[in-house]
């Protein structure tokens, strides 16, 4: 630095003034940080040689001018401080030294180019109005934190003056002791730079991890070692085998050839190599299976300190005092004033140069307020039914910058004695807090507004010129209180002035935490006893600078005070116009805030003849805030040399409910300023005070706010549970007994209860009187003398793991980290969230429109290691909002509440994030231990009961034998059983075709479906060149043609393959897959129309597969008429009949085996459960490709003889109602369906019910709609579609599911004579232990599972443990093994793994019956008896799917089920279409689909990490932000979660926005 060793305050002014501009241009962005170093270097240049340097271990230090962004105006406040030193921003920079030079280990979010372009910044926004949160510091809690630590190097032997002596009741008493003669304390030393650094690096807790693993440190997030950043990636087998043209982008090798993404996988990589590394705090290392207990308590730290004083004594304030001839109410001070001192000026309103508008004197101000009662009482409405009666409430709605008009009505309601209710102008309808707002006007009944004609045409209106309705607001009435608009009261009216007393006299409000607003009810006593305080502390000077802060303007009128008030808009063109105001009146009293004090310090230098000699009272009115103390000092230090007495800054402390708490009183001229107190901020946390002895970087220190005022009462008490006294050590809430403060909520009584009549109690729970005391919500403690210290407010408290922290320290620990660069004018809000059982710190800040991703980032992750270091506690989130973005509140500041509420609703529209859950959520369940899986004692099966439970198994209905021969030859194998029926029924239709206008455009009887499949062998005989058992692909659309195709296989002897085509403007995905089939399958011919030939052979397809090497293609369109000469009869039922293959959820590619015995016993077992037969009818809409979807509509109907109405679910994309219509049209009482189906018809015919029903559409014939799926059934979806339709006849009884798997095509399916399915509510906690609870609807972390169908007849299933497979209790969640006649009999691979298929298809139970052969489904699932009966008449064996085995996803030593984190992911917001769930690694990764604008990406990141947390306990380790249609989904409705994978870690989603959550 060009200044190092520079005394600056040597320098020459006109130097300090160019240097101060300097500042102020890069904080402003108008210079480079290297044009600022030049520039700096050139001006100190002749003054480094000639200047002694500055010793550090000097006891008096000279540092550089600071500089410091305002959160409020775009000034920056000149500190040329010799004591104070800038140490807060050295402790930061000094905490995150070490990682300065390394790189960041932390990979940087992923964002598309496209989104987020910022948006402009409003051109009417003024310079700055904002603040961080309500008292609008942010520069000055920055400025103070570096002044307050560096106080902390300072004697911290004593951290407050331990010789003032005990308090007295005189007010002179009073006055001397708040400046009593300090210690003599010795001067500190600065440290050399090094030991300073290295007692940083001491404290701080993010450091690098070269400890051992058992001192448990935080991840590091910032940094990675060499060794680290080289480590290999292990990437799964899956990707192993991709080729380098499969990425889009380009691929880097590791040492052992694997391909990585060069900017996703890499950097999870980074992410894992992270999260290896220890947490904070060490988690336990076993798993105790109670459902009551998911919250991991931290264990209390022994080092915790505790309060260790006496318990605390009420403090008493000095007596009021005895004045006479005290006027009765303040109404009667202004009748007397006006009287007798009518052209005394009462106040003077400025206009924006800062010059005198107007001046209303005393005589005025009495009667405007007269003739504004004379007309509210008398002129609105009727003499009958006046508006207005005594004590109704009315609105009071003045700009800041006409406090005449203000003050005029606020008067005129008093006289009219009814209740003002003083509320902001509202600029538009969705002003931020306007409901809060309608809240407080409804609550208090406010149905009339006061305000004058210029604020009335500024406000909003609608079209006809009416003001339009504000959001949340009553029906308001309007009325102009402008003195041409007011009536003479006649000579005969007088207003009623009743002497003072606890009737409301009016009402402020005031805004929770929670954001709600209520309103304080202040009693006519209250003003009174309040100006008579104020009076006896010397507020009656002859002149007051007034910036209109609460009660003090009472005291003015009470004391014949002339007011000078100085407008917002004002300060922002002139912020000097205070103190010249002060020193052209000589004005005695200044009413300021602290943004005051800097605005005046940064135009200070244009006036060099200012004189504040006159002040003998400088009220800081929001001194309670602990960074108040830089602003005091900082403005004392500038202004001291123009007349400024030090004794005469008086901070105060002021609360809604309590209005003046406390206030310094002016010291005697040249007495000692009072001692501060510099306090640890860790003993902070905890509640207790403590010196701050050793970390100079976390140390506060904090100046009083005097005594409390006169006539009071004060206790400390805890903040939280009953008010129990605070010890004296002890940091608590303020209360308060006093005649002069709020006297309740109005219309709240329950709220008043708690706040306004509070009896503290001593540590033994006993009331320590019968008084009552109203609670401040200032945090503070009483020091010696009596003196009261505020450290903060409750609204700004966090509570987060039981210790609390002050939301402007972390301001102003974030503001010390560089941020002009990146945040815009220091706007930061910070607020807690509350999720999974404890507080979370989010902080949200408006980044500059010039900053860069990087620049963002950086500070971002500054930012984290800061407040770690300083303040001990981890951040949850922390989010960058385009400029100018954040909700206002009407003064400029940001609006925290609408903040907070826009981040948990997703509003917010991030431009950056990042999520730190990993570090700050520390109370996660203890993992679970995986148990050994060794057949135990406790495995005793005895009887039906295994472990003591019943064995959870279920059995289908017999299956019965078949007597008759004929019947048994018709049955034995498909092929015979068309030739039967096409012998005895050859005109019965056995198949209809409809298009997606529901007309049928093919028809199949018997006999043409026999003579179709006749001249498909003959074809196949004479040109396929095939031997018998040879596999024929079948490519078709889904049609007719198909189901003969298949039997001419049949016919021929050959194995059919089903294959889905290709899509035509899709072959680049859809024909690879083809491709892979018929190579995996080995088919030595395809059948197939003449349209997907030309497909197969055209050079699109050539651009994905090689087509030179096709099998033979035969297409079968147009067919010679010819007979084959004989037709195939199998030896044996158990030869192959087709294969039937599918892609799983899981990505694999598997064909089953079906032999002829399966087939016709599957038939079977579905005729008798559906009860199907010739005269029936039954429509289906399902894919016939695989699975029970192909047995439905190419096999069923030839066996049972019914009819099927077949309706490709392609037609429903052009025409929605097909499917629905068809059942209306044809009356069927039984359809078969898939979940894509039916989801589109929720979605698309869902608002067209109405129209639906005036065309005569009726699903009352519907007895049972069965969804055909492999999977859990979507209880949400059916029962959607089931109350939507409901109006159209459909019972809800209808809707039911079914479930097959690859083993088992059809294991359940709901029937006409079983139960209807049942649902029950299982605790979700429990099967994450493969464990099953049922417990009532509604109950906490319930999961809602519907049966999946009837089991078949000839079907039995068991539940088992998959790993010792050994069968379970019917109360555990197992393997869904299932045994059956119509299983398949194994898998078709073209390396014949044997082992697979044995271990899949013929399994045997480790103990029970070791002679039944099992097939295992893959499925996990449980098995409860219900009330309900069968069939048979016995009870009633329910099967629930809950999941694929192999998807399942094992974390924390549980077992998690996708879908279950999905429907909390999709549930979290509006715009998430559809999400996805998968691991790598022991990492959640959250795959979102957005529907909405690109601008709210970054919005779902926290939400989503937000609500898998919450409901499952886990930490979301990245979030994927991409397009709808993204996640792949297979035919049957499901994802695909493992290809989705593949190409998250190829690099191939293209997502909008990738956040890493740390």
């Amino acid at each position: 630095m060009a200044d190092r060793g520079v005394d600056l305050s040597a320098l020459p002014k006109e130097v300090r003034d160019q240097l101060a501009e300097l500042d102020l241009e890069l904080s402003e962005g108008d210079i480079t940080q290297k044009g600022y170093e030049k520039k700096k270097a050139k001006l100190l240049a002749s003054y480094i040689q000639h200047l002694p340097i500055t010793n550090h271990k000097t006891h008096q230090i000279n540092m550089s001018i600071s500089v410091f962004l305002s959160s409020s105006l775009v000034c920056l406040t000149l500190f040329a401080l010799t004591v104070y030193v800038d140490i807060h921003t050295e402790a930061v920079q000094a905490a995150l030294a070490k990682h300065k030079e390394e790189k960041m280990a932390l990979p940087m979010p992923t964002k598309r180019r496209s989104a987020f372009v910022q948006s402009p910044i409003d051109t009417c926004t003024p310079p700055d109005t904002s603040s961080a949160s309500e008292d609008e510091g942010s520069l000055r809690r920055k400025a103070a934190l570096s002044a307050v630590l560096a106080q902390s190097l300072q004697s911290p032997d004593y951290w407050i003056n331990r010789s003032v002596q005990s308090s007295s009741t005189s007010s002179s008493a009073s006055s001397t002791l708040s400046h009593g003669e300090p210690k003599t304390q010795p001067q500190p030393q600065l440290q050399p730079a090094a030991s300073v650094l290295a007692d940083v690096l001491a404290f701080t807790r993010i450091v690098t991890f070269s400890s051992p693993p058992e001192n448990s440190v935080p991840p590091d997030v910032t940094s990675s070692t060499p060794q680290e950043r080289g480590s290999r990636v292990d990437l799964p087998p899956a990707v192993r085998g991709m080729s380098r043209g499969q990425s889009r982008s380009s691929m880097l090798d590791t040492a052992d050839g694997v391909p990585v993404s060069s900017r996703v996988s890499t950097k999870i990589q980074q992410l894992l190599n992270t999260l290896k590394r220890p947490k904070r705090p060490p988690l336990s290392e076993f798993f105790v299976d109670d459902s009551e207990e998911i919250v991991e308590v931290p264990q209390p730290d022994p080092n915790t300190p505790k309060p260790e004083g006496r318990q605390i004594i009420p403090v008493k304030g000095e007596p009021l005092g005895v004045v006479s001839n005290w006027p009765p109410a303040l109404q009667a001070a202004l009748a007397r004033w006006g009287a007798t001192q009518a052209k005394s000026p009462a106040l003077t309103a400025l206009d924006i140069t800062g010059k005198p508008l107007y001046t209303l004197t005393y005589g005025k101000l009495w009667s405007r307020s007269l003739k504004l009662a004379y007309t509210l009482l008398n002129k609105l409405g009727t003499k009958t039914e006046p508006v207005l009666q005594p004590g109704d409430r009315v609105a009071l709605v003045y700009p800041n910058s006409d406090p005449g008009m203000f003050w005029v009505a606020f008067y005129g309601c008093l006289l009219a004695e009814v209740i003002p209710v003083p509320i902001e102008v509202p600029l538009s309808r969705q002003d931020a807090g306007s409901q809060q707002i309608g809240f407080l006007l409804g609550s208090c009944g406010v149905s009339l507004a006061l305000t004058s004609e210029v604020c009335l045409k500024g406000l909003p209106k609608t079209p006809n010129g009416e003001i339009i309705q504000f959001k949340g607001w009553p029906r308001m009435k309007w009325v102009v209180t402008d003195t041409k608009y007011l009536t003479k009261p006649s000579k005969d009216w007088q207003p009623h002035i009743p002497t003072a007393n606890t009737d409301t006299a009016y009402i402020e409000y005031k805004a929770s935490k929670e954001g709600t607003v209520m309103g304080v009810a202040v009693s006519k006593i209250s003003m009174l006893t309040h100006c008579q305080a104020l009076s006896q502390i010397e507020c009656s000077n002859l002149y007051c600078i007034s910036r209109l802060i609460g009660l003090f303007n009472f005291g003015i009128v009470m004391n014949r005070i002339h007011t000078i008030t100085v407008p917002y808009a004002v300060m922002k063109a002139c912020p000097m116009s205070w103190v010249q105001r002060v020193h052209i009146h000589k004005a005695r009293v200044a009413l300021v805030k602290c943004r005051d004090l800097h605005w005046a310090m940064m135009a200070h230098k244009d006036q060099r003849d200012t004189n504040l000699s006159s002040i003998r009272m400088l009220i800081v009115a929001d001194g309670a805030n602990p960074w108040s103390v830089s602003s005091c000092d900082a403005f004392l230090n500038v202004f001291q040399s123009h007349g400024l007495k030090p004794e005469v800054i008086c901070p105060c402390a002021t609360s809604p409910e309590a209005l003046t708490v406390a206030i310094r009183r002016p010291g005697a001229r040249g007495a000692p300023l009072p001692a501060r107190a510099i306090l640890s901020m860790g003993g902070l946390s905890h509640g207790v005070i403590r010196v701050n002895t050793e970390d100079k970087n976390s140390a506060l220190t904090v100046q009083d706010v005097g005594h409390i005022m006169p006539g009071a009462l004060m206790c400390i008490v805890k903040p939280d549970g009953s008010p129990q006294l605070c010890k004296t050590d002890e940091i608590g809430e303020i209360v308060i007994n006093s005649r002069a403060g709020g006297t309740m909520y109005y219309g709240l009584p329950g709220v008043t209860k708690n706040t306004f009549e509070v009896i503290p109690v001593n540590q033994a729970g006993a009331p320590i009187g019968e008084i009552p005391f109203t609670r401040t919500g200032l945090l503070g403690f009483v020091g010696p003398g009596s003196l009261v210290f505020v450290v903060g407010k409750i609204e700004g408290l966090l509570m987060v793991s039981g210790r609390r922290h002050n939301a402007d320290d972390l301001v102003a620990t974030a503001l010390a980290v560089e941020p002009v660069k990146t945040v815009y004018r220091g706007r930061i809000a910070v607020f807690s969230v509350t999720v999974f059982y404890d507080e979370r710190i989010v902080i949200v800040a408006e980044q500059r429109p010039d900053a860069s991703e990087e620049d963002s980032f950086q500070w971002m992750s500054r930012v984290l290691q800061a407040i770690d270091s300083i303040h001990q506690v981890g951040l949850y989130c922390l989010a960058l909002v385009p400029a100018n973005t954040l909700p206002k509140t009407p003064l400029g500041g940001i609006h925290i509440c609408e903040t907070k509420q826009n981040f948990l609703e997703g509003n917010l529209h991030p431009c950056n994030i990042l999520m730190c859950p990993h570090t700050c959520v520390t109370n996660l369940p203890k993992p679970r231990q995986k148990q050994p899986v060794d057949v135990g004692p406790a495995s005793m099966l005895v009887g039906n009961l295994v472990a003591g439970k019943r064995i959870a198994q279920a059995i289908g209905r017999e299956l019965g034998v078949v007597e008759d021969q004929d019947l048994i030859r018709k049955h034995q194998f498909l092929s015979e059983a068309l030739q039967f029926r096409a012998q005895t029924d050859p005109d019965h239709v056995l198949y209809v075709l409809l298009n997606a206008k529901g007309v049928a455009v093919c028809t199949a009887t018997c006999a043409q479906l026999h003579k179709r499949a006749e001249k498909i062998t003959a074809t196949l005989m004479e040109r396929g060149g095939l031997n018998t058992g040879d596999n024929v692909v079948l490519l078709y659309p889904p049609g007719i043609d198909l189901i003969a195709a298949f039997y001419g296989c049949l016919y021929a002897g050959v194995i059919p393959v089903t294959v889905r085509p290709p899509h035509p403007q899709n072959l680049a995905a859809t024909l690879p897959t083809v491709r892979m089939i018929i190579d995996v399958s080995k088919a030595a011919c395809i059948l197939t129309t003449q349209p997907l030939m030309r497909i197969l052979r055209s050079r699109e397809a050539a651009a994905s597969v090689n087509v030179k090497t096709w099998p033979t293609i035969i297409d079968t369109d147009d067919l010679p008429r010819k007979r084959p000469p004989h037709i195939y009869k199998p030896p044996t039922a158990e030869m192959l009949a087709y294969l039937d293959f599918s892609v799983s959820t899981t990505g694999m590619l598997t064909g089953v085996k079906m032999s002829h015995a399966a087939v016709s016993t599957l038939c079977r077992s579905i005729k008798l459960q559906c009860e199907l037969y010739s005269s029936r009818q039954i429509a289906i809409c399902l894919d016939p490709y695989c699975g029970l979807g192909f047995v439905l509509w190419c096999l069923s109907s030839v066996y049972s003889g019914h009819q099927s109405i077949l309706i490709p679910p392609l037609e429903l994309e052009s025409s929605l109602p097909v499917w629905l219509s068809t059942l209306s049209q044809y009356k069927i009482r039984d359809t078969f369906c898939s979940y894509s189906v039916m989801e589109l018809c929720t979605k698309g015919l869902g608002t067209q019910t109405e129209m639906l029903k005036a065309r005569g559409l009726n699903l009352s014939c519907v007895r049972s709609c069965v969804v055909i799926a492999e999977e859990r059934p979507r209880l949400t979806l059916t029962q959607s579609f089931s109350k939507l339709f409901k109006d159209l006849g459909l019972s809800p009884r209808a809707v039911s599911t079914a479930f097959g798997s690859r083993v088992n095509l059809a294991i359940c399916l709901q029937g006409t004579a079983g139960p209807d399915p049942s649902t029950v509510y299982v605790d979700m906690k429990s099967l994450r232990h493969d464990r099953v609870r049922l417990v009532e609807r509604g109950a906490p972390q319930s999961l809602p599972l519907m049966e999946s169908g009837t089991i078949l007849p000839g079907v039995r299933v068991i539940i088992v443990n998959p790993e010792t497979r050994g069968p379970l209790g019917d109360s555990h969640l197992g393997e869904i093994w299932v045994s059956s006649a119509h299983s398949a009999s194994g898998y078709y691979t073209i390396y014949g793994e044997e082992s697979l298929q044995a271990d899949h298809f013929n399994t045997r139970l480790s103990f029970g019956e070791p002679h039944t052969l099992w097939a295992r489904t893959g499925y996990l699932g449980f098995i409860k008896r219900t009330e309900l009966l069968d069939a048979s008449g016995d009870r009633h064996d329910a099967l629930f799917v809950v999941g694929s085995l192999d998807e399942t996803l094992e974390l924390r030593g549980l077992r998690y089920h996708p879908i279950d984190i999905e429907t909390s992911v999709s549930r979290a917001h509006r715009s998430i279409a559809e999400s996805a769930v998968f691991t790598w690694t022991n990492l959640l990764v959250v795959v979102a689909e957005l529907s909405g604008s690109e601008q709210e990406a970054l919005d779902l990141v926290p939400l989503v990490t937000n609500v898998v947390l919450e409901e499952h306990h886990l930490i979301v380790g990245v979030v994927v932000i991409v397009d709808p249609g993204v996640i792949p989904i297979n035919s049957r409705g499901e994802k695909q979660r493992m290809h989705l994978r593949d190409s998250f870690l190829a690099d191939q989603l293209d997502p909008i926005y990738v956040a890493y959550n740390m």
